[in-house]
């Protein structure tokens, strides 16, 4: 079974940075490409940012500019590298690994912008 960790989050006030880590228990190549999702209080899970294998990433679209996402295949691990956080940008954020045949999730890591 495939386990992600997550970590980085906490309170950051607005304007901050954070970077947020994920370590995978398997090589990260084997998965078609990973990422991180979040979902705000009341609000869907949305795509926060994804890498694929090849590289080739995607950023949402509120989220251009001030997020970046990273991999160290050596490392097992994915990065998202946030800056300029508002407060809109409080949510749980999550890991995803994706395979042709499966999704794998973390547990989470909650990050609350806030003066």
């Amino acid at each position: 079974q495939v386990r992600l960790v997550e970590s980085g989050g906490g309170l950051v006030p607005p304007g901050g940075s954070l970077r947020l880590s994920c370590v995978a228990s398997e090589h990260i190549f084997r998965f078609n490409a990973m990422g991180w999702y979040r979902q705000g209080p009341g609000k869907q899970r949305k795509l926060v940012a994804r890498i694929t294998r090849g590289g080739g990433e995607n950023i949402g679209d509120t989220m251009l500019g001030r997020f970046t996402i990273s991999r160290d295949n050596a490392k097992n691990t994915v990065y998202l590298e946030m800056n300029s956080l508002k407060p809109e940008d409080t949510a749980v954020y999550y890991c995803n690994a994706q395979t042709a045949l499966d999704y794998y999730w973390g547990q989470g890591t909650q990050v609350t912008v806030s003066s």
